[in-house]
């Protein structure tokens, strides 16, 4: 077969969405590498995805379908996949699956069958298209998707109006730089050399974040800020530009809307008062206003983490104010970046097909259930109950919050539960019926992104190993044992991307299929070498300007300006005097949510940080515990014992753990055994960071994790 070289596009949730290039060598793939025609991904890749190759030919894969063998537990993770599992037929498994799912829509109805997906590819195709045209037509119930950036989104349209955002390269162009809750070097890494390019001549970086990341390590100005604060920082920023005439008042006259009451809010906020939450001091909080409105142009990269607590819509919309009270939207190198996933305009009802829940045996749009909430779906949810979970592009079993219920849903016997994946993760020790999934070297796919507004066709570079099945090509089949008879059910890959396409918007115009191929990334159709969304306003919101006074708000009760309530588990609630220490379960560096955590090759990048608690000095002194103690930390919902390492990356009252698969954890339970239920103020997302912990040090060798069943439901 000789050699070839084969341009595909990482599809994993990163802002990135990196272009490669896969060296294939008598049918197998021998080498990645960065894409170095690609103006934003210039040809490197991540430490995750450089090891790719170990990903795709791991002898762990899950190459067959497999059934759970009778005397099998569900959660029963010391069994080995023999002992656990039985290899049957593609055939077998799509009888057993088409049956089940046909006898529980018949005695509880089709609601009472949950899909559950996210990021585990962004693929237009295999994020979410056959599979969603499946369900709609089963009349299943309908996954609210917010457990990773429904608050933020909400937050960020709210003021703008669409997700759009500054491109990447003109970062290279700013003088003054905010990474406001987001770690570049860990998680936006190509977005770095246009920050050090603008370094170069002359630019500061700042970093606002509750955590030293690797790029607070970098930083020219690092504001460690207390967790869940973010939107008092804006407000007194704010205040402090407002106060002293730093604004761009021709821009906010034309512009904006709701300034009047925005000016009354922020006398609210000086940088005294902000200052007792934020642990920022009033100087810190003047000089960062100052800078930031008086060096032109000034950007701000602020990423998702700032809207994992239970204020982080209202963050996220204060911060988002910033551009637009200073008019840095109407310079290169000015604005903000949260998600530029708005500039994609593909045909998403086309990939979907929403329409078909009007032929499913409901006749209407079924429920919906937030993801956010899947331990409350799975134990509490009525009318009809969950009877089915099927689970693909997620591991809601290691991800979701609330850990201690979700797994005891998932182990539900009368639960039947399908999961399709490339590797027997947290979930799949859960399953009945494990089904065996392609990697992005496996199928073809469209590939869009929300770190940059480069569209990009993703070849099928090898051939499927053993007898695994893409996710269009599993609903694809399924959809046929269900003798549903619609034809967008056999459409073909192609034929799904050709109508994505077709959308008649001025941005997608001359983008075809053909040109992806050819040319393998295309940037969207924009009026001038740099994209400057709101120069001149334009903005996406109902009165079509930036709103800083927001009807719609108004209209959900919710503060229609912004302001800041602290978080329900904070220093500042009554809860403080038993759990006096704020948690950060945050991701781990090498890893992307749950995907890499159990790769040989990806492992050795976070040795030493996994099972470890992050302590401030302060903190373990009060607490009599040193470096590399066992400790113990607990809440109402459990308790989790770590090694204690002092190292300074937390300030006083805060510690930090790492997200790992459960089975891999020192306990076989994993940090979101502490985290909230709760949800955002606005999206309904989870609240990770708003999670309140006491830490002991333990004398002997650990036990055994508890889990708290009086207070699950908090």
């Amino acid at each position: 077969m000789g050699k070839k070289v084969v341009h595909a596009a990482c599809p994993h949730d990163c802002p990135d969405a990196c272009g490669v290039l896969i060296t294939i060598e008598d049918g197998r793939a021998t080498k990645i590498q960065g894409d170095s025609a690609h103006p934003v991904t210039r040809g490197f890749l991540c430490a995750k995805v450089a090891k790719y190759i170990d990903r795709v030919y791991s002898p762990d894969r899950v190459l067959y379908p497999m059934k759970r063998n009778p005397a099998s537990a569900k959660g029963a993770r010391r069994l080995s996949p023999a002992q656990a599992f039985t290899r049957i037929s593609w055939d077998e498994a799509l009888d057993l699956i088409a049956n089940r799912l046909r006898s529980i829509s018949e005695e509880f109805g089709p609601e009472s069958i949950l899909p559950y997906s996210y990021g585990g590819t962004l693929g237009a195709l295999n994020g979410a298209s056959m599979d969603r045209r499946f369900f709609h037509r089963l009349g299943a119930s309908q996954l609210d998707r917010t457990i990773c950036s429904s608050a933020g989104t909400e937050g960020l349209v709210s003021v703008i109006g669409l997700k759009l955002g500054t491109e990447p390269e003109q970062f290279s162009h700013s003088r003054y730089i905010i990474a406001w809750g987001a770690n570049i070097h860990g998680n936006n890494v190509h977005l770095w050399p246009f920050i050090e390019e603008a370094r170069r001549k002359g630019a500061k970086l700042v970093v606002i974040d509750p955590y030293k990341t690797r790029t607070a390590r970098c930083a020219d100005w690092y504001l460690p800020i207390n967790p869940g604060t973010d939107v008092a920082l804006a407000l007194g920023v704010m205040h402090v530009i407002i106060g002293e005439a730093l604004y761009d008042a021709d821009y906010v006259t034309q512009h904006t809307i709701g300034f009047h009451e925005l000016c009354k809010r922020v006398q609210e906020y000086p940088p005294e008062r902000v200052a007792e939450w934020t642990g920022i001091s009033p100087e810190d909080i003047r000089k960062l206003a100052r800078e930031y409105a008086t060096a032109r142009p000034a950007v701000i990269r602020v990423n998702y983490g700032v809207q994992r607590s239970e204020n982080g819509g209202m963050a996220t919309r204060a911060i988002t104010m910033l551009p637009c009270i200073t008019g840095s939207w109407k310079e290169v190198g000015g604005g903000l970046q949260l998600s530029t996933s708005g500039g994609f305009q593909l045909n998403k009802d086309a990939l979907a097909r929403p329409d078909l829940m009007l032929k499913s045996p409901l006749g209407r749009a079924s429920r919906v259930v937030n993801m956010s909430e899947l331990g409350q779906a799975l134990t509490t949810l009525n009318d009809p109950p969950v009877k089915a979970l099927f689970v693909y592009n997620s591991n809601p079993a290691a991800i979701c919050p609330d850990h201690a219920s979700v797994v005891r849903g998932l182990a539900r016997e009368d639960l039947f539960t399908v999961v399709h994946e490339q590797f027997l993760t947290d979930t799949c020790d859960y399953a009945d019926i494990v089904l065996p999934a392609t990697t992005f070297f496996e199928h073809k796919d469209l590939q869009a992104a929300y770190g940059h507004y480069y569209l990009q066709s993703s070849e099928r570079v090898i051939e499927p190993l053993g007898e695994s099945r893409s996710n269009v090509e599993l609903f694809r089949t399924l959809a046929g044992r269900m003798g549903f008879p619609e034809a967008c059910f056999r459409e073909s890959d192609d034929e799904m991307i050709d109508a994505s396409l077709a959308t008649g918007h001025p941005r997608m115009e001359g983008i075809d299929r053909q040109r992806l191929e050819r040319e393998g990334h295309v940037r969207l159709n924009f009026a001038s070498e740099y994209f400057l969304p709101f120069a001149k306003g334009e903005f996406g919101t109902p009165s079509g300007k930036a709103e800083f006074y927001s009807a719609s708000l108004a209209s959900q009760g919710l503060d229609p300006v912004a302001s800041f309530v602290p978080p329900t588990e904070s220093r500042h609630s009554p809860e403080a005097h038993r759990y006096p220490l704020e948690l950060l379960a945050r991701k781990a560096d090498n890893f992307l949510n749950s995907t890499f955590c159990n790769l040989h090759s990806h492992q050795p990048l976070e040795a030493g940080h996994m099972d470890v608690l992050e302590m401030n000095s302060a903190d373990a002194t009060a607490r009599g515990i040193h470096d590399g103690d066992n400790v113990l930390v607990y809440n109402g919902r459990g308790e989790l014992q770590f090694t204690a390492r002092v190292d300074g990356t937390v300030p006083a009252g805060v510690v930090s753990a790492r997200l790992n698969w459960a089975r891999l954890s020192r306990d076989g339970v994993n940090v979101n055994l502490l985290t909230s239920p709760r949800l955002t103020d606005m999206g309904r997302g989870p609240t990770f960071y708003s999670t309140l912990v006491e830490v002991q040090r333990l004398a002997v060798e650990p036990k055994t994790p508890q889990i708290k069943d009086s207070l699950q439901h908090n």
